[in-house]
């Protein structure tokens, strides 16, 4: 009969205690030396990735943002044409004082105002309104949301050759549907303010839904527990919209009028397509010409690169002062809330 032998265990130290474990082993040089190389690229790759990332953007700014700005400024301040844009003489303000002192350019600019207050106030009531109703629950709600965007994907050519259609003085949708209730035809065109309606209904088209999905996604961060406290003091949904949802929805009505004011300065595509003849003077009597077209026929129709320049810059100064309007506008909402 086979006897049972016990596993000697092993010995211990002095005192009892078990053996520790063996020392690591101690890396040779060239071994630290690679480790230390990898912890040296782990710290590079960690300080300077973040900006790697980002560098395609400064990059593209800084090639068609940055610089043309740079030398739009820099040409404004020379008399160059188109055709010899390397060719500068030094003219200092010359070109900002003759646009000042050219006719067409107040006339661009009170054009661009009326047509920027015809498309942008029934823009946002119209935008505003339709994000009130789709705020309820609807069916094909998001069917609905869809299609408010798909103005602003349609492109700008196709959608104004559409509306040059609609506004024909003999053939027109418009004018056959109004001889069809008695009143006289519109030449939609050649009138300085039909020209201008016409103009503005290709803005509100297009950008009605976009701002409609921005007050949507507004009101849809509102509380309900307001709602609630109104229903509870008896206030009907009307009540609920003027006491409730327009005071939460100031910063967002600021940033779309600020944003849509913006737009309206730069408005080009529109009236160069709904013009009959197809050029930049806006009408046959510069009646619907805006500040873009206007840039547009110095700059590339009478090739004056350096008055154009001004141009340029006279808009985005304007553009300074309507941002800087809108800081002080936004600081005394956020102070008075």
């Amino acid at each position: 009969m086979a006897t049972r032998h016990d596993t000697a265990a092993p010995p211990t130290e002095e005192g009892g205690a078990a053996p520790g474990r063996p020392p690591a082993a101690v890396p040779d040089e060239k071994e630290q030396r690679r480790r230390n190389r990898m912890s040296r690229r782990w710290q590079r790759d960690i300080r300077w990735s973040p900006y790697a990332f980002v560098s395609p953007f400064f990059l593209l700014f800084v090639a068609f943002g940055l610089f043309p700005l740079i030398y739009t400024g820099w040409a404004s301040l020379h008399t160059v044409e188109l055709t010899a844009p390397t060719d500068m003489q030094w003219a200092g303000l010359r070109n900002y004082t003759r646009i000042f002192d050219d006719d067409f350019f107040w006339n661009a600019a009170k054009n661009t105002l009326t047509i920027g207050i015809i498309s942008t106030v029934p823009q946002l009531l119209m935008a505003m309104g339709l994000a009130h109703i789709l705020n309820y629950r609807l069916r094909g709600s998001i069917f609905y949301r869809v299609m408010m965007l798909a103005p602003y994907a349609t492109s700008i050519a196709s959608a104004s050759l559409v509306f040059v259609l609609l506004f024909g003085r003999d053939y027109g949708m418009i004018n056959w549907a109004l001889h069809a209730i008695g009143f006289d035809k519109i030449d939609w065109q050649n009138d300085k303010w039909p020209s201008q309606i016409a103009v503005s209904t290709i803005v509100i088209w297009r950008w009605t839904g976009y701002n409609a999905l921005i007050y949507l996604a507004a009101m849809q961060a509102i509380p309900h527990d307001l709602y609630e406290s109104a229903a509870l003091d008896g206030a009907n949904r009307w009540q609920q919209f003027f006491h409730v949802t327009l005071p939460s929805l100031r910063p967002t009505i600021l940033f779309t009028v600020v944003v849509s004011t913006i737009g309206a300065s730069q408005v080009f595509g529109e009236p160069l397509l709904f013009d009959a003849n197809k050029g930049a003077s806006g009408g046959a009597e510069h009646q619907f010409q805006t500040l873009g077209l206007y840039l547009y026929e110095q700059g590339w129709v009478n090739q004056h690169l350096g008055r154009a320049s001004a141009i340029a810059w006279t808009m985005f100064l304007i553009l300074i002062v309507i941002g800087i309007v809108n800081y002080v506008i936004s600081r005394r909402l956020r102070a008075s809330s």
